[in-house]
């Protein structure tokens, strides 16, 4: 009988050992099932770049409600996300979202095999024999840019049509982090946007060398201001140009296409329209998916490239935000509603038209646009890396 006694108090403190394991990784409420998620920022809700992510985990929040136990770990640099991934796995977190931009992810998710890690589409395509926990995500934001310059360009018309600015004064800056393909593909979209209503729109680039800074995203608006930029749009993180444009609309003609964020409060007299990436979808199915043991892949629309997986306005993944109709031009809100209807439905391809573009990384690799190029078609991160013959690029 003492054997039988000794056996069933084994058993029992097998049982207590395996549900105290399981409950590192889950909690439990009655009669809800809850999954520990973690977030990996690059920055804090200061800047609009990451603030747009946060808005991801709120939604998640909202969505799952009592399903979800969130934990988060902000102002994390490239060279720390691994330490920042074990900590979240240590407190039990089984799916990983981030926003940073570091290889170190790819290390977290093999060192830490049991745990989903989810990572905007930076390395989407770089890397090859990735592990199977390991997954990234991207919005084809070019859709959101090309729109806006749609907006932009018609400002611009109504300007010219009513004299107060003649076509060859139509200069357009943006102000860029960095000569990466990301940012290449976002301003060739933006421009095109603009000289659908616009053809004879240039444009001048200037990097900031540094994707947060308020004051050299600020004074290279400035700069592009100074040079004659009667608009100016950004891919850079924070609201400096928004505020740039704003101080110099009382004096003379600029407006403004914002990024990640609506900046019509920052700047009501001068910001025209914004775009953003709308990460609520993925994250809330990715995190669905895991709780109920599904693949994360076969749990959302959009095109899938292996881990990886992109969406554009059609599923909500890109959003065009709200319109200074303040400012906008007359017929504007038409002509943005018809452009996204075209883009949703397959029928208007941004990257064509009578134009040659050039590598950045490989002069001798020239694209010629009549026929036609097609971005995120085998990754979610942008591949259109060719500078236009026509656009200026400055470095700060």
């Amino acid at each position: 009988m003492k054997r039988v006694y000794i056996t069933t108090a084994i058993a029992a403190l097998l049982v207590l050992a395996v549900f105290s394991w399981a409950c590192s990784f889950w909690d439990f409420a009655p009669g809800v099932e809850t999954i520990k998620v973690g977030f990996i920022y690059d920055s804090d809700e200061s800047t609009p770049y990451t603030y747009n992510f946060i808005l991801a985990q709120r939604a998640l929040e909202k969505e799952l409600g009592e399903k979800v136990k969130i934990y988060t770990r902000s102002n994390v640099p490239d060279v720390g996300a691994l330490d920042a991934s074990r900590e979240l796995v240590e407190q039990g977190c089984r799916v990983i979202f981030t926003n940073n931009y570091s290889d170190e992810i790819v290390e977290a998710a093999e060192a830490f095999p049991q745990v989903q890690f989810c990572q905007n589409g930076y390395n989407s395509g770089k890397h090859e024999n990735t592990p199977a926990n390991y997954h990234t995500f991207n919005a084809t934001i070019y859709q959101g840019r090309y729109v806006t310059g749609v907006a932009a360009g018609m400002k611009l018309k109504d300007w010219i049509d009513n004299g107060a600015l003649t076509a060859e004064e139509a200069l357009v800056g943006y102000v860029g982090a960095f000569p990466s393909v990301e940012i290449i593909s976002g301003y060739t979209a933006f421009l095109l946007g603009v000289r659908s209503v616009v053809p004879e729109a240039v444009m001048r680039v200037r990097y900031t060398g540094v994707w947060s800074s308020y004051s050299r995203e600020k004074s290279a608006a400035k700069a592009l201001i100074e040079e004659g930029c009667v608009l100016i749009a950004q891919h850079t993180d924070t609201i400096g140009p928004a505020v740039a444009c704003e101080e110099a609309g009382a004096s003379q003609r600029v407006i403004h296409v914002g990024y990640n964020q609506n900046m019509i409060d920052i700047a009501p007299n001068t910001s025209l329209i914004s775009t953003r990436v709308n990460w609520a979808p993925y994250v809330v199915a990715a995190t669905q998916a895991v709780l109920e043991g599904r693949e994360i892949e076969k749990s959302m629309p959009g095109s899938v490239h292996g881990n990886d997986v992109s969406a554009g306005l059609d599923q909500g993944w890109v959003d065009v935000m709200e319109l200074n109709k303040q400012i906008a031009a007359y017929g504007t809100e038409e002509r943005v509603n018809r452009t996204i209807e075209a883009l949703k439905k397959g029928t208007l391809e941004v990257f064509k038209g009578d134009y040659i573009g050039v590598n950045l990384n490989d002069p001798k690799d020239v694209i010629d646009l009549s026929n036609g190029y097609k971005e995120n078609e085998t990754a979610s991160w942008p591949t259109f890396g060719y500078l236009l013959s026509d656009i200026i690029t400055v470095d700060e």
